[in-house]
């Protein structure tokens, strides 16, 4: 299980908090809807946190590239991926018991690494994985190998429009050119150019290489 811990970015300096949210509801549940590989879906939990459970690393990679893409501008989050043991403190005044355990830990920890991140070295850097510490050798290494292309998947996203991310969320889901065309009220040929300006075709090739079933 992987363990999803995600926060937007710059909550406090929203001038609407409220309709922030309400956009981030609707993209999660639009996701959910086209991709459903969630174990359990990414909802609220305090302040401007949301939290979710994914069964496989590639199932969150996927799911949270679909999210990155089909948030428009104004609104984005940040995401920690945790892989660890993943339970529950039993409470009687929480339904399902509190979140808790490895998985959790280090999904904390991501969130915290990619924030210092983005506030140094790598602006447009939005999510990372750690492996807890208890987990074998071969879960760091595929930590690792996610972080490399997590950062070039990130800096890729950061770079395109609100309409570029739309065409690449299309355009991962297998949807042809000539149908975003006609969504976007736009010729084909816009879509083309629009596409590979942006780089996007590196990130539909690797949204199709993640391992779903």
């Amino acid at each position: 299980m992987i363990a999803v811990t995600a926060d937007i970015v710059g909550s406090r300096q929203l001038a609407d908090r409220a309709s922030a949210q309400r956009t981030l509801d609707d993209a999660i549940a639009r996701v959910e809807s086209d991709l459903p590989v969630a174990e359990r879906p990414l909802r609220p939990t305090v302040g401007d946190e949301q939290q979710g459970v994914y069964p496989t690393l590639d199932a969150a990679l996927a799911s949270l590239l679909l999210l990155r893409l089909a948030l428009p501008d104004g609104v984005d989050c940040r995401y920690g991926l945790g892989i660890g043991a993943i339970g529950a403190v039993p409470s009687e005044a929480a339904s399902g018991g509190i979140p808790d355990g490895p998985g959790w830990w280090a999904a904390r920890e991501a969130i915290d690494r990619v924030h210092a991140l983005q506030q140094r070295t790598v602006p447009a850097a939005r999510t990372w994985v750690v492996a807890h510490e208890s987990e074998p050798d071969a879960a760091r290494v595929a930590a690792r190998r996610a972080n490399a292309y997590l950062l070039a998947r990130d800096e890729l996203i950061g770079g395109m429009t609100e309409r570029t991310r739309r065409l690449t969320y299309g355009r991962c889901l297998g949807q042809t050119q000539r149908a975003l065309a006609a969504a976007e009220q736009i010729t084909q040929s816009a879509v083309s150019q629009a596409l590979a300006a942006s780089g996007a075709a590196a990130l539909v090739e690797g949204f199709a290489l993640l391992e779903l079933r």
